[in-house]
């Protein structure tokens, strides 16, 4: 029910930011919105109350649409499929509400029940510190171990095409073939 109640939440909120933003919701960000809704309640799914995942859903659109709106334009980094700012910002996101909204004994099961404290809302600091420094040693193994993928990578192949290259496509730069042969812009 969780689960639900969160994409349905984060559906809701991107599709009104688009509405205020843009005058009009799109296909496209109610996609996008779905996602980051099933991201963000993926780590409390089972431990928080249903009227917290309408919090951690409603709140996950605005912050992965600011990241993707905002941040990436400015910053300039590489992220054509947006996956850093719906998985990584929206995962970061659910963490750290699973910190603020899980309940200890939410769950009926008690083989399922891994909560050993209450969320912050409930006056409990534990489990929201461990969520946070989960979250700090998660980024810090990521950027290690894409760094160190990197510098393996770099020994064996070039890590950016030239800009000529990009502009003839890399399908045929680097493959030698068109993936849409009959597209000629006319369509």
């Amino acid at each position: 029910m969780t689960t639900n109640t969160a994409c349905a939440a984060a559906i809701l909120s991107w599709l009104l930011l688009e509405k205020l933003k843009n005058g009009k919701p799109t296909l496209a960000g109610l996609s996008t919105a779905a996602v980051v809704g099933l991201v963000a309640i993926t780590p409390g799914a089972g431990f928080v109350p249903i009227w917290a995942s309408i919090i951690i859903g409603a709140l996950v659109s605005p912050i992965c649409y600011y990241f993707i709106t905002v941040v990436k334009p400015k910053l300039g980094y590489d992220d054509s499929l947006d996956a850093f700012g719906c998985h990584g910002i929206g995962g970061i996101w659910g963490s750290l509400a699973t910190g603020l909204f899980a309940l200890k004994g939410f769950n009926p099961d008690p083989k399922l029940d891994a909560v050993q404290w209450n969320g912050l809302v409930f006056g409990q600091w534990d489990l929201f510190l461990r969520q946070l420094a989960a979250v700090g040693i998660t980024i810090a193994v990521a950027v290690v171990g894409t760094l160190i993928a990197l510098g393996i990578a770099r020994l064996f192949t070039k890590l950016r095409v030239t800009q000529k290259e990009e502009e003839l496509g890399l399908d045929a730069v680097e493959h030698g073939e068109l993936a849409y042969p009959s597209f000629d812009g006319a369509d």
